[in-house]
């Protein structure tokens, strides 16, 4: 059921990821999950680039060298991280935006429009039993030095992908009736 799929969802991140490859046909179902996603005027404004192989260690190089070179005190922790995470992961994928040329939306619609592709995704990988995490970290601002990004694309950050052995916690909420007001 759709519902509990959604309440199994859970960020799992690459230091969990155990050393297994995800079939290309996973990775083409996840995307053409995301490709399902609501969008007004269908702007369909959601682009992926999918890394694998030694491009994630070129984006690992990237993301630390350039945390680097704009953090005025970089820290060792965060470098390493930027570093490793995409190697650890099976696949990366960029989540990008290419804003309508003809701005027939706002922009914060096709915001939200890839969002939802992204949730698409990730439930799509929860009930395939792999584990994502999207990360946007603060330099995401510099990625057209790294992707050949197309006039009005940005990227807004990384899906990390990959299987995971362990058990995950479950998830907490605060009760809805907390964040609902019923009007008559």
């Amino acid at each position: 059921m759709i519902r509990d799929l959604i309440k199994e969802r859970r960020s799992v991140f690459p230091v969990q990821y155990i050393d297994m490859v995800i079939p290309k046909e996973n990775l083409q179902q996840i995307l053409e999950s995301a490709n399902w996603a609501p969008n007004h005027n269908n702007t369909e404004p959601w682009r992926f680039k999918v890394l694998q192989g030694e491009s994630k260690t070129k984006l690992g190089e990237f993301l630390s060298k350039k945390y680097q070179e704009v953090e005025e005190h970089p820290k060792q922790v965060k470098i390493k991280k930027l570093k490793s995470n995409p190697k650890k992961s099976a696949a990366v994928i960029a989540i990008c935006m290419q804003r309508d040329p003809k701005e027939s939306v706002p922009e914060w619609e096709e915001l939200a429009a890839v969002a939802m592709a992204v949730q698409n995704m990730w439930l799509t990988c929860t009930e395939m039993g792999i584990g994502c995490y999207w990360s946007s970290p603060g330099i995401i601002e510099y990625m057209d030095e790294f992707f050949d990004l197309a006039e009005g694309e940005k990227c807004l950050g990384f899906l990390y992908m990959g299987y995971y052995d362990e058990e995950l916690p479950q998830g907490k909420r605060k009760p809805i009736k907390d964040k609902v007001v019923w009007l008559d």
